[in-house]
């Protein structure tokens, strides 16, 4: 399934590192919404973009914009994961049901169980304007995130 920008985004309610349910909904006329699919906790190119944006966090999450960073891994993995790198920003369990939320945005790989990596950003109305969907092993660049971010 491969997204329209200028549509809405798919919805999702899912629970972040601390078991608190995060729903994109409940950013609509609030915030901008960069979200994060990436495919495992822990793993080195997946950690080194996550640190990226915990590096730069002002840019990626403050009075305008949230981020979300998403992977199939189970809450617990999430928090510690989260607790061992400094993330002060929701990172997300597409645990269960399996990958329902990476399914929806058309980053999910059945073959592995996880998500590739994809990017969405997601303005205050709840409408997809930009994404990059990566493959396992190609890092994202946050240049990129910022330019969409200015352009809304």
């Amino acid at each position: 399934m491969t997204l329209t920008i200028g549509n809405a985004a798919p919805d999702f309610e899912l629970a972040n590192q601390h078991g608190e349910k995060v729903s994109l909904q409940s950013f609509k006329g609030k915030k901008n919404v960069v979200v994060l699919f990436y495919p495992f906790a822990f793993s080195g190119i997946c950690t080194g973009e996550l640190c990226a944006l915990r590096d730069d966090l002002a840019s990626f999450h403050n009075e305008n914009v949230e981020l979300l960073a998403i992977s199939c891994d189970p809450m617990y993995a999430q928090r510690a994961f989260a607790e061992a790198e400094g993330y002060k920003f929701p990172v997300l369990t597409d645990f269960w049901p399996h990958g329902q939320a990476s399914k929806a945005y058309g980053v999910f790989d059945d073959a592995r169980g996880c998500a590739v990596r994809g990017t969405f950003v997601i303005d205050k109305a709840g409408i997809l304007r930009w994404q990059v969907i990566n493959g396992l092993g190609d890092a994202r660049n946050l240049v990129d995130y910022k330019a969409a971010l200015a352009a809304l």
